[in-house]
């Protein structure tokens, strides 16, 4: 077993999902692993990931350890990857929504400090 997955995780990869703090209503800017906080920082950017394997990393996180379905940060993963996918606009009020989120949260002071 490795040092980062306890017994009680269950994962289908890699990534362990603790259950007993998914889908919780706040999530400490604290405990948002690294790599994830980094993925959905660029997210937020001018030049955002173009590989929807990696945005759908950090959606899967969100979506477990936010707000599940209803996680802003979640729903504008999926968003992006599906214009990645479709070559099709995306919806600024969605980002927009993500990024005050993001505020919200703490993983940035201002929504400028993200672009």
């Amino acid at each position: 077993m490795s040092q980062q997955q306890r017994q009680t995780d269950i994962s289908i990869d890699a990534i362990p999902v603790d259950v007993a703090n998914s889908q919780s209503a706040d999530v400490d800017p604290a405990e948002v692993p690294a790599e994830i906080a980094s993925l959905t920082r660029k997210l937020a950017s001018e030049q955002p990931p173009t590989n929807p394997l990696v945005v759908l990393k950090a959606a899967r996180w969100w979506y477990i350890y936010g707000k599940g379905g209803t996680d802003p940060a979640f729903q504008w993963a999926i968003e992006w990857a599906r214009h990645l996918a479709s070559d099709t606009p995306s919806d600024v009020d969605q980002f927009d929504a993500f990024l005050e989120y993001l505020v919200t949260v703490g993983l940035a002071n201002e929504k400028h400090d993200l672009r």
